[in-house]
């Protein structure tokens, strides 16, 4: 989580042009007030992430003190603000200011009701989606392709029917959170609205984007939601030390794009995207997440374009690393689709097969042919 991350994100976004088309604004955001974050998170739990913001005081009954969200000083702060960047963004869409909106700190997607987790403290996504629905909004699709299952988001709303969270991730058998199993599916009224594509170790390109398509269009589009939030952690990546997923940089951005597609045919363009995971921090997460903001901004960036020479010499001047050339990593992006069949001896499809068996009845739609 290193915030050189984030800086390398924004200063490659700029080098290539994509702040400089016509439509799009940057903001700077605010602190998330604890009155606003109070919205998904306990007052209790608010409280003990000052008490660690501003003593160094660990409890572990939240999460904070752990190997995986130590405390420090300022953590409510910089938390704070990651939440109110992407509710910022949802009070724009609100508004009216804007249709779509990034923000590529966000997507703290394993903070929970009043407890941290995987780096996660404030869940900014769920902070959105909550100020959409008091504010009229009938409902939210949440749509998460970090290589971890995004376990916050859905425990937060697992009992809203308003709110459908759809994610695909590494199985959670060999991944942290180890949650995300195609059984958890929503609860009482909103049964159906948790969807989990829990997909092997070792899934490429090829396997998620089948397992992305075979699913996730199908059930949102029988949900009919008015805005689609996303988190498009980058740690599915081959090169990300922190998963053992494979995909590229041509599939991190033909997921955004298909995600923006979904969001031009079905809620009016409005969309709020997120970052999350990514941990390759020189040599993927900058070009994902530029990729991402150019796609949501209506500019796709060409994949054969050159990473420009001069954030590849910052790079090398300011961290001793040599970067990527091109903002593509040569990958061949190719998928084939559930109407061609399934393979029972595949185990992307016996993973979706179980997905689509649990979730595509409660939409009245067929698990094998829909």
């Amino acid at each position: 989580m290193d915030p050189v991350r984030l800086e390398l994100t924004e200063r490659l976004a700029r080098d290539l042009g994509v702040f400089d088309a016509p439509n799009l604004t940057e903001v700077s955001p605010e602190i998330a007030e604890d009155t606003a974050l109070a919205a998904v998170h306990t007052e209790e739990y608010i409280c003990a992430v000052h008490a660690a913001s501003e003593s160094g005081t660990a409890s572990l009954e939240h999460g904070l003190g752990t190997e995986d969200t130590p405390v420090f000083e300022g953590i409510h702060t910089g938390a704070a603000r990651i939440a109110g960047g992407t509710l910022h963004l949802a009070q724009s869409l609100v508004a009216g200011t804007a249709v779509r909106g990034v923000n590529f700190a966000g997507g703290m997607h394993h903070a929970g009701i009043a407890k941290a987790g995987g780096f996660c403290v404030y869940n900014d996504a769920a902070l959105a989606i909550q100020h959409l629905l008091d504010t009229g909004t009938r409902k939210v699709v949440y749509i998460d392709v970090d290589a971890h299952h995004g376990d916050g988001t859905q425990e937060i709303f697992y009992s809203d029917p308003r709110v459908m969270t759809i994610s695909v991730h590494q199985s959670g058998t060999t991944l942290y959170p180890g949650t995300g199993f195609p059984n958890e599916i929503g609860a009482g009224p909103a049964d159906g609205t948790a969807v989990n594509i829990s997909l092997p170790p070792g899934t490429g390109d090829a396997g998620f984007l089948r397992a992305f398509h075979a699913i996730i269009p199908q059930v949102v589009r029988t949900f009919e939601p008015e805005v689609i939030v996303s988190q498009h952690g980058c740690d599915s990546h081959a090169d990300d030390p922190l998963s053992d997923l494979q995909l590229s940089i041509e599939g991190q951005r033909q997921l955004a794009l298909d995600i923006g597609h979904l969001a031009e045919e079905l809620t009016e363009n409005r969309w709020i995207a997120t970052g999350g995971g990514g941990y390759s921090i020189h040599q993927v997460v900058p070009r994902a997440w530029a990729h991402l903001t150019a796609v949501a901004a209506g500019s796709p960036i060409p994949l054969n374009t050159a990473v420009p020479g001069s954030w590849r010499e910052y790079v090398r001047n300011t961290y001793e690393v040599n970067a990527p050339e091109q903002m593509h990593d040569d990958a061949e992006l190719w998928w084939r689709t559930w109407e061609l069949g399934y393979d029972p001896e595949d185990a992307v499809d016996r993973a979706v097969i179980q997905t689509r068996k649990e979730i595509f009845p409660l939409h009245g739609l067929d698990p094998w042919f829909d």
